[in-house]
């Protein structure tokens, strides 16, 4: 089970990056948008997917992670599809709110079914998974380059076709002999458990100890989606940005294996470090000079970032296993990805602002940054974990089952 979710990473990554990547060049150049217009499409999505991870968590509870994680790949396989045949703003939107339900249905069903694997293979696992969503990251945007010799509809179409296929490969795994019901699932032999799509939401929210958890780590979004902005702004060249989020990607991927080794990963100062090594990014990108040899120094910001990366989202899938009771793991993700991208939101808000002031309103923002990430990762507190229940594993289903 774990190798098709790792696959189903790896080859879903390839294709988002490898597209999103030439998106905003092919909506400009290609359709002759107006930068708001391309401004309005991309934020559709990305405040739609926010906004929708806290029911879409209690859904794949009641469903089951496969069938959500088999209905999030045809969703994507639909918006890609439309992106690359559709050139009016209606069509465009449509397929940003498509793209956005997909994505918030995919993360939490991809990570509930390993929250399900056995501890001592759970930690390896999750590590792969990340390991192949940076190597996606890295490779896409060149592979997505190759495929646009012959157009954008080209490389649309072989993106939705790996996120159909995936979709496939979702439906291929059913929970093991004995899990067909179960008093915490949603999804049983009568059917789907309406009564479960609330449940888990209410669960969560009422689970105090974990709500301050959640509450405390959701700047961690903020903090990870201010260098797509910060970096280009800084004027260091096309090559240099580039550069810095290879080395982010790479970094990511080779603290994982660490991460997995002993249980790292569910020791509170591991998450703890993450929110420091994001800080101390922000502030190590206050000392690029303007002029001269910015490499060094846009490095050693791309390896403190990259590390913050792996370590945060290594950590907070270890607590919310260790937390979420059996089946809830949707809702206890749903609820910290909501509450994590409510922040990110509202902070790029700001953020943007301050940077359209110049270099003073861009001084603050790294400033900010870094101590919004130290004054949470001092008040961190790592809720103890509730004694876990017997959950739902899958494998894949044998021919002619």
């Amino acid at each position: 089970m774990v190798t098709v979710v790792v696959g189903i990473q790896l080859a879903i990554s390839l294709g988002y990056f490898a597209v999103m990547a030439h998106l905003v060049s092919h909506l400009r150049h290609d359709l002759g948008m107006l930068a708001g217009t391309i401004a309005v499409v991309l934020g559709v999505r990305v405040a739609l997917q926010y906004m929708l991870f806290l029911p879409v968590g209690a859904i794949t509870d009641a469903i089951g992670p496969a069938r959500a994680g088999a209905l999030a790949c045809a969703l994507r396989a639909v918006g890609f599809t439309l992106l690359g045949t559709t050139d009016g703003i209606g069509e465009l939107l449509c397929a940003a709110v498509v793209l956005a339900v997909g994505g918030a249905l995919f993360h939490p069903a991809a990570q509930s079914l390993l929250a399900g694997v056995r501890p001592a293979r759970r930690s390896r696992g999750f590590a792969a998974y990340v390991i192949a969503g940076q190597l996606g990251a890295v490779a896409g945007p060149p592979i997505g380059l190759l495929l646009l010799n012959g157009g954008f509809g080209l490389l649309a179409a072989v993106t939705a076709c790996a996120w159909a296929v995936s979709a496939m490969l979702f439906l291929l795994l059913r929970p093991r002999h004995g899990f067909l019901s179960s008093r915490h699932g949603a999804v049983t032999r009568a059917g789907l458990d309406v009564r479960g799509l609330t449940e888990g939401v209410s669960l969560a929210l009422r689970d105090r100890r974990f709500l301050r958890f959640a509450l405390t780590v959701a700047p961690s979004t903020l903090l990870a989606d201010q260098i797509v902005t910060v970096v280009p702004l800084k004027e260091v060249g096309a090559g240099a940005t580039t550069l810095f989020f290879c080395v982010v990607a790479m970094a990511a991927a080779a603290i994982q294996p660490w991460c997995a080794a002993d249980g790292r990963g569910e020791r509170p100062w591991v998450l703890r470090s993450g929110l420091l090594c994001a800080g101390a990014g922000y502030l190590t990108l206050l000392a690029v000079p303007p002029g001269g040899d910015q490499i060094i120094v846009l490095s050693a910001a791309a390896v403190l970032h990259g590390m913050a990366a792996g370590l945060t989202q290594s950590a907070m899938f270890q607590i919310i296993t260790r937390c979420a009771p059996s089946q809830r793991f949707g809702s206890y993700f749903g609820l910290l990805s909501f509450l994590a991208g409510a922040v990110a939101l509202a902070g790029g808000f700001a953020a943007g602002r301050l940077l359209d002031a110049g270099p003073r309103g861009a001084t603050l923002v790294l400033v900010g940054l870094t101590l919004i990430a130290t004054i949470f990762a001092a008040a961190l507190r790592v809720p103890r974990p509730r004694p876990r229940e017997t959950a739902p594993t899958y494998e894949l289903a044998r021919p002619g089952s």
